[in-house]
């Protein structure tokens, strides 16, 4: 089933994306690009395995300590709804530009910390300046040509996912050597050597739209009630990171008991096979440019669904479990790309507003997944918690379904 102009037309005549007369981006600026969003939301995860060196290091409460995961997600949460949708009428590269120096200077704003509320503070400016990484997705969408799109957005998404993945590694390495502010002033230096390599490379692409901040917002808004595709997309979005997520959050539980019993070391590494994820989207991109996207939709969502089914057998094999872990990285990596592939088709003009809608919903869907897998955990256990997934996994089937059905009465009218 190959995606029928019903899927990706406009609702209403869309002016020229004003990046679209660019010269195509080389490799070699994609990749620039790509390490620029991986090292710009990096800072988003540096926290986590370091809660306990910080709580005695500063001597505040686990409360607090705690409180600095949930601040981060929430600063996340803020910049995606308040400043994505900038890129729509702002100089994008100046915008760009501006985040990531911006979260350089709160990363080592961060570091030098004297107490909690402080440290608070910046782990909430880092999170939110962090959505320069998804201006940047956004600006590659629109310097290349439609049939280019899929593996371009995939090329710069994964600077995003293996910033995510290698930052909790890279974190608890820098923290044995000097402690837990070390990766903070560490990583301050590149964010900021990128926001220089972007202002030096990147071509400029002034948005022609001319809104007020207010009614930029209220466009996004407006936006998810005139686009069905979009709030499907959302919703899809939302469920299928929420299933993915359940594993994040279940799988630390799952390794530190019985039989497995490993360290937080190695549960950290064996949490590196979501790169493989990262070979995924690339594949599912070049996939999406030849007009099999709703194909990567369906199947990766098919594929998050039976991941929870070798992830049941894994809680006392490691092959299983391993083999589960890879199917739902491959199946989230392929329904994330596919859809934004979908969406930046919609409204040239508003591509950032459309992603700030998307993104948003998908991670309130992870964090929904989060918080939902600790109580089943504690209820259930591990059969539980499959289940859970591949519920969340069969939602996220059931609102693909109903799009393509809409879809094709839609060609049939």
């Amino acid at each position: 089933m190959t995606e029928t102009a019903a899927d990706a037309r406009p609702t209403r005549p869309a002016e020229a994306d004003p990046a679209a007369g660019a010269a195509a981006p080389s490799r070699r600026l994609l990749l620039l690009m790509a390490v620029a969003t991986g090292l710009s939301c990096a800072g988003n995860y540096f926290a986590q395995p370091l809660l306990d060196l910080i709580t005695r290091d500063l001597h505040i409460g686990t409360t607090l300590a705690g409180l600095l995961v949930t601040a981060s997600q929430a600063g996340y949460a803020l910049g995606l709804l308040l400043i994505v949708p900038l890129g729509d009428v702002l100089d994008r590269r100046r915008l760009a530009v501006g985040l990531l120096a911006a979260t350089a200077l709160f990363l080592a704003l961060t570091a030098a910390a004297p107490n909690g509320p402080l440290l608070l503070a910046g782990t909430v400016a880092v999170a939110l300046t962090a959505v320069g990484a998804q201006v940047v997705v956004g600006y590659a969408a629109a310097l290349v040509p439609d049939e280019a799109r899929g593996r371009t957005v995939a090329t710069v998404m994964s600077g995003v996912l293996l910033g995510g993945l290698l930052a909790r590694t890279v974190s608890g390495a820098l923290a044995g050597l000097g402690g837990w502010r070390t990766v903070y002033w560490v990583s301050a230096i590149p964010v900021a050597v990128m926001a220089v390599a972007l202002h030096r490379y990147l071509p400029r692409a002034r948005s022609t739209a001319r809104l007020s901040y207010p009614a930029l917002l209220r466009s996004s808004l407006s936006l998810l009630r005139e686009e069905p595709l979009l709030r499907s997309r959302s919703v899809l979005g939302g469920l299928s990171l929420a299933s993915y997520s359940v594993q994040l959050t279940a799988l630390t539980f799952l390794l530190a008991r019985p039989p497995y019993n490993w360290s937080e070391g190695a549960i950290g590494l064996f949490g590196l096979l979501g790169a493989i994820g990262v070979l995924a989207m690339t594949f599912a991109g070049r996939l999406g440019d030849r007009g099999f996207t709703q194909y990567v939709t369906g199947s990766g969502i098919v594929l998050l669904g039976g991941g929870w089914l070798l992830l049941l057998a894994g809680e006392r094999s490691l092959l299983w479990l391993s083999l589960g872990i890879v199917a739902l990285n491959i199946g989230q990596q392929a329904v994330l790309n596919s859809s934004q592939t979908v969406l930046y088709a919609l409204r040239p003009e508003a591509r950032n507003r459309l992603n700030s809608v998307f993104m948003t919903s998908f991670f309130i869907g992870g964090a929904t997944g989060s918080a939902l897998t600790a109580v089943v955990w504690a209820r259930v256990g591990w059969p539980g918690v499959c289940l859970l997934g591949a519920g969340l996994a069969a939602g996220a089937l059931a609102v693909w379904g109903l799009e393509r059905i809409r879809a094709e009465r839609g060609t049939a009218h």
